[in-house]
Protein backbone atom coordinates (compact mmCIF):
# COMPACT_ATOMS: atom_id res chain seq x y z
CA UNK A 1 0.00 0.00 0.00
CA UNK A 2 2.61 2.57 0.71
CA UNK A 3 4.57 1.79 -2.29
CA UNK A 4 1.40 2.96 -4.00
CA UNK A 5 0.88 5.84 -2.30
CA UNK A 6 4.88 6.60 -3.46
CA UNK A 7 4.11 5.89 -6.75
CA UNK A 8 1.11 8.21 -6.58
CA UNK A 9 3.04 10.76 -4.91
CA UNK A 10 5.54 10.57 -7.78
CA UNK A 11 3.36 10.88 -10.82
CA UNK A 12 1.44 13.70 -9.15
CA UNK A 13 3.94 16.30 -10.53
CA UNK A 14 4.69 14.76 -13.66
CA UNK A 15 0.86 14.62 -14.21
CA UNK A 16 0.51 18.39 -13.43
CA UNK A 17 3.36 19.33 -15.32
CA UNK A 18 1.60 17.56 -18.86
CA UNK A 19 -1.48 19.53 -18.03
CA UNK A 20 0.18 22.93 -17.68
CA UNK A 21 1.87 22.04 -20.79
CA UNK A 22 -1.34 20.80 -22.60
CA UNK A 23 -2.77 23.89 -21.92
CA UNK A 24 0.10 25.74 -23.13
CA UNK A 25 0.21 24.41 -26.37
CA UNK A 26 -3.60 24.37 -26.65
CA UNK A 27 -3.40 28.29 -26.48
CA UNK A 28 -0.25 28.52 -28.40
CA UNK A 29 -2.87 27.10 -31.23
CA UNK A 30 -5.31 29.14 -30.40
CA UNK A 31 -3.28 32.16 -30.78
CA UNK A 32 -1.68 30.52 -34.40
CA UNK A 33 -5.64 30.32 -35.74
CA UNK A 34 -5.54 34.08 -35.16
CA UNK A 35 -4.50 37.31 -37.51
CA UNK A 36 -2.33 38.85 -34.73
CA UNK A 37 -3.44 42.23 -36.51
CA UNK A 38 -7.59 42.43 -35.88
CA UNK A 39 -7.78 39.98 -32.91
CA UNK A 40 -10.28 37.11 -35.64
CA UNK A 41 -9.95 34.45 -37.29
CA UNK A 42 -6.84 33.24 -39.96
CA UNK A 43 -8.87 32.45 -43.59
CA UNK A 44 -8.30 29.08 -42.79
CA UNK A 45 -9.90 29.16 -39.25
CA UNK A 46 -12.66 31.00 -40.15
CA UNK A 47 -13.22 28.71 -43.21
CA UNK A 48 -13.48 25.98 -40.91
CA UNK A 49 -16.25 27.73 -38.47
CA UNK A 50 -18.00 28.62 -41.77
CA UNK A 51 -18.43 25.48 -42.66
CA UNK A 52 -19.63 24.04 -39.24
CA UNK A 53 -21.78 26.62 -39.07
CA UNK A 54 -23.45 26.51 -42.79
CA UNK A 55 -23.56 22.61 -42.00
CA UNK A 56 -26.96 23.35 -39.05
CA UNK A 57 -28.75 25.14 -41.54
CA UNK A 58 -29.42 28.30 -43.24
CA UNK A 59 -26.61 31.25 -43.07
CA UNK A 60 -26.01 34.36 -44.47
CA UNK A 61 -21.82 34.93 -45.83
CA UNK A 62 -20.85 38.78 -45.97
CA UNK A 63 -17.99 39.89 -47.34
CA UNK A 64 -16.64 43.50 -46.17
CA UNK A 65 -14.70 45.90 -47.62
CA UNK A 66 -13.18 49.36 -45.90
CA UNK A 67 -13.92 52.21 -48.33
CA UNK A 68 -11.45 54.93 -47.99
CA UNK A 69 -8.85 52.67 -46.20
CA UNK A 70 -5.85 53.22 -48.44
CA UNK A 71 -6.38 57.46 -48.54
CA UNK A 72 -6.21 56.88 -44.33
CA UNK A 73 -3.16 54.77 -44.25
CA UNK A 74 -1.39 56.90 -47.31
CA UNK A 75 -2.38 60.51 -44.89
CA UNK A 76 -1.83 59.26 -41.82
CA UNK A 77 0.67 55.91 -41.77
CA UNK A 78 0.74 52.31 -41.02
CA UNK A 79 0.05 53.35 -37.41
CA UNK A 80 -2.97 54.89 -38.13
CA UNK A 81 -3.69 51.89 -40.38
CA UNK A 82 -3.24 49.04 -37.88
CA UNK A 83 -5.37 50.95 -35.29
CA UNK A 84 -8.33 51.66 -37.50
CA UNK A 85 -8.34 47.03 -38.39
CA UNK A 86 -7.93 46.50 -34.99
CA UNK A 87 -10.98 48.62 -34.25
CA UNK A 88 -12.42 47.11 -36.81
CA UNK A 89 -11.37 43.33 -35.94
CA UNK A 90 -12.51 44.52 -32.28
CA UNK A 91 -16.46 45.69 -33.60
CA UNK A 92 -17.02 42.69 -36.24
CA UNK A 93 -15.96 40.13 -33.41
CA UNK A 94 -18.80 41.38 -30.97
CA UNK A 95 -21.39 41.63 -33.93
CA UNK A 96 -20.40 38.32 -35.21
CA UNK A 97 -20.65 36.83 -31.61
CA UNK A 98 -23.54 38.52 -30.79
CA UNK A 99 -25.10 36.56 -34.28
CA UNK A 100 -23.91 33.32 -32.61
CA UNK A 101 -21.91 33.39 -35.79
CA UNK A 102 -18.07 33.52 -36.77
CA UNK A 103 -16.09 36.67 -38.20
CA UNK A 104 -12.34 36.59 -40.13
CA UNK A 105 -9.90 38.48 -41.57
CA UNK A 106 -9.39 37.63 -45.14
CA UNK A 107 -6.33 39.89 -45.88
CA UNK A 108 -5.65 43.77 -45.66
CA UNK A 109 -8.68 45.55 -45.55
CA UNK A 110 -11.28 43.03 -46.39
CA UNK A 111 -13.15 40.89 -43.88
CA UNK A 112 -15.90 38.19 -43.94
CA UNK A 113 -18.82 36.43 -41.30
CA UNK A 114 -21.07 34.45 -41.53
CA UNK A 115 -24.25 34.37 -39.35
CA UNK A 116 -26.79 32.04 -38.95
CA UNK A 117 -31.07 32.42 -39.76
CA UNK A 118 -33.40 33.55 -42.08
CA UNK A 119 -33.22 36.27 -44.13
CA UNK A 120 -37.49 36.33 -44.30
CA UNK A 121 -38.68 39.59 -42.49
CA UNK A 122 -36.36 42.11 -41.74
CA UNK A 123 -34.00 40.43 -39.58
CA UNK A 124 -31.08 40.46 -42.30
CA UNK A 125 -31.66 44.24 -42.89
CA UNK A 126 -31.89 45.09 -39.50
CA UNK A 127 -28.28 42.95 -39.34
CA UNK A 128 -26.83 44.44 -42.42
CA UNK A 129 -27.47 47.72 -41.11
CA UNK A 130 -26.11 47.68 -37.73
CA UNK A 131 -23.02 46.01 -38.80
CA UNK A 132 -22.70 49.00 -41.33
CA UNK A 133 -23.04 51.39 -38.48
CA UNK A 134 -20.65 49.80 -36.40
CA UNK A 135 -18.19 49.25 -38.70
CA UNK A 136 -17.95 52.98 -40.35
CA UNK A 137 -18.71 54.83 -36.17
CA UNK A 138 -15.82 57.01 -36.31
CA UNK A 139 -12.19 55.76 -34.78
CA UNK A 140 -10.02 57.59 -32.21
CA UNK A 141 -6.25 57.59 -32.51
CA UNK A 142 -3.57 60.00 -31.00
CA UNK A 143 -6.22 62.55 -30.55
CA UNK A 144 -7.18 62.40 -34.22
CA UNK A 145 -10.74 61.35 -35.12
CA UNK A 146 -10.76 58.81 -37.98
CA UNK A 147 -13.78 57.59 -40.62
CA UNK A 148 -13.75 55.08 -43.36
CA UNK A 149 -16.30 53.39 -44.86
CA UNK A 150 -17.36 50.17 -45.90
CA UNK A 151 -19.15 47.85 -48.62
CA UNK A 152 -20.69 45.12 -47.48
CA UNK A 153 -22.05 42.20 -49.83
CA UNK A 154 -23.91 39.10 -48.62
CA UNK A 155 -25.37 35.67 -49.79
CA UNK A 156 -28.04 33.66 -47.98
CA UNK A 157 -27.12 30.23 -48.52
CA UNK A 158 -31.12 29.12 -48.85
CA UNK A 159 -30.91 31.19 -52.41
CA UNK A 160 -28.13 29.63 -53.66
CA UNK A 161 -29.09 25.74 -53.50
CA UNK A 162 -26.26 23.51 -53.67
CA UNK A 163 -23.57 26.21 -53.31
CA UNK A 164 -20.39 25.54 -50.96
CA UNK A 165 -18.74 27.96 -48.53
CA UNK A 166 -16.61 29.29 -51.51
CA UNK A 167 -19.44 29.76 -53.98
CA UNK A 168 -21.90 31.70 -51.20
CA UNK A 169 -18.06 33.84 -50.31
CA UNK A 170 -18.04 34.49 -54.10
CA UNK A 171 -22.15 35.62 -54.22
CA UNK A 172 -21.09 37.74 -51.26
CA UNK A 173 -18.07 39.01 -52.55
CA UNK A 174 -19.86 40.15 -55.87
CA UNK A 175 -22.47 41.99 -53.71
CA UNK A 176 -20.03 43.37 -52.04
CA UNK A 177 -18.36 44.69 -55.23
CA UNK A 178 -21.73 46.31 -56.68
CA UNK A 179 -22.39 48.18 -53.03
CA UNK A 180 -19.26 49.74 -53.36
CA UNK A 181 -19.23 50.48 -57.39
CA UNK A 182 -22.80 52.34 -55.68
CA UNK A 183 -21.09 54.23 -53.25
CA UNK A 184 -21.05 52.14 -50.08
CA UNK A 185 -23.37 50.33 -47.99
CA UNK A 186 -24.72 46.73 -48.00
CA UNK A 187 -26.28 44.46 -50.54
CA UNK A 188 -27.51 41.32 -50.86
CA UNK A 189 -26.88 38.91 -53.47
CA UNK A 190 -30.07 38.09 -55.75
CA UNK A 191 -31.06 34.47 -55.90
CA UNK A 192 -29.32 31.70 -57.75
CA UNK A 193 -27.58 35.34 -59.48
CA UNK A 194 -24.65 33.46 -61.88
CA UNK A 195 -21.16 33.86 -60.48
CA UNK A 196 -18.34 35.82 -62.24
CA UNK A 197 -15.45 33.17 -62.92
CA UNK A 198 -13.57 33.37 -60.04
CA UNK A 199 -10.61 30.98 -57.54
CA UNK A 200 -10.82 30.98 -54.11
CA UNK A 201 -13.79 32.35 -54.19
CA UNK A 202 -12.88 35.51 -55.04
CA UNK A 203 -13.85 37.63 -58.07
CA UNK A 204 -11.10 37.16 -61.10
CA UNK A 205 -9.05 40.07 -61.25
CA UNK A 206 -9.28 40.78 -57.29
CA UNK A 207 -6.56 41.04 -54.99
CA UNK A 208 -6.63 37.12 -53.59
CA UNK A 209 -7.98 35.25 -56.24
CA UNK A 210 -4.50 33.46 -57.45
CA UNK A 211 -3.96 30.30 -57.54
CA UNK A 212 -2.14 29.62 -53.93
CA UNK A 213 -2.96 27.92 -51.20
CA UNK A 214 -5.01 30.41 -48.49
CA UNK A 215 -3.57 32.10 -45.54
CA UNK A 216 -4.19 33.63 -42.82
CA UNK A 217 -4.80 37.54 -43.42
CA UNK A 218 -1.70 40.08 -43.95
Amino acid sequence: MSELLTAAAAAAPLAGGWTVYSLRMRRRLQAAARDPLSGLLRREGFEGAAVRLLAGGDCSVLFIDLDGFKTVNDRFGHATGNAIIRDTGARLEVWAAGQHGAAGRLGGDEFAAVIPGSRHGNGLVFHLTLLHEVITAPVDHDGTTLTVGASIGAAWSADHPGADFSGLLRAADEAMYAAKAAGGGWRLAPPCAPPCESVNGRRAGRPGAHREAAGGGS
